[in-house]
């Protein structure tokens, strides 16, 4: 899942950047409001977190854009304002949520976590044959048996299962991961696929990711 924060503090963004890939999200970020507007007009995000206090224009100024424009993404406000008077107005213009800094880590992860709930609770499992992905929890199986993946591995597959079936090129599966600290690796996608292979296919007799000679690699049953 991919958030947009919208801050023009470095540290703050450097701070939830590092904790939220090790979440397994992606993170694109702006450090003022027409830039953070831009971006989420171009791009899809799950989720946006806004600072109020930003050069050019303010998180209010940008909430309210936003929801002019049709942009319905949810909205995290984060600022060091914390009256009940500018929580309300933010609420009122549009944000779906409202934290005051400073804030802990795990109460900003716990309300992520609740914008991205889905209504479908069959929307946070992801399925291919025996192999299943739980969005939320983040735990893996196949044939019922727990994989122990990392944050990237399990980013990695989530993204192979939701494109089952479509031969992806390594160009494609490498901006997937992006956001992974070891992307100077020259084949680093085909350390990943290697790694996934030897947890959720060499175990078992159904082999589900395929390497596609000349164009890439893709995951199915067939």
């Amino acid at each position: 899942m991919k958030i947009l924060i919208i801050e023009d503090d470095e540290k703050i963004i450097n701070f939830l950047k590092k904790g939220l890939e090790e979440e397994s999200y992606t993170i694109d970020y702006s450090l003022n409001g027409d830039e953070g507007i831009y971006l989420a007009s171009v791009n899809c995000y799950d989720l946006i977190l806004l600072d109020i206090m930003l050069p050019i224009k303010n998180g209010i100024e940008v909430c309210k854009i936003l929801r002019n424009n049709s942009i319905n993404t949810p909205i995290i406000m984060l600022t060091a304002k914390d009256s009940i008077e500018d929580k309300i107005k933010g609420l009122d213009i549009g944000a779906n949520d409202y934290l005051a800094k400073p804030f802990s880590f795990s109460e900003l992860l716990a309300r992520i976590r609740v914008q991205l709930r889905p209504t479908n609770q069959s929307q946070t499992i992801l399925k291919l044959a025996d192999l299943q992905l739980d969005l939320l929890t983040k735990v893996a199986k196949r044939a019922e048996d727990i994989i122990n993946l990392t944050a990237k591995e399990f980013a990695l597959l989530e993204f192979l299962i939701k494109n089952q079936n479509k031969v992806l090129s390594e160009s494609v599966i490498s901006s997937s991961l992006s956001n992974m600290d070891d992307m100077n690796i020259s084949n680093v996608v085909n350390v990943y696929i290697y790694r996934l292979r030897n947890k959720i296919d060499k175990p078992y007799e159904k082999k589900l990711i395929k390497t596609i000679r000349g164009l890439g690699f893709k995951i199915s049953d067939d």
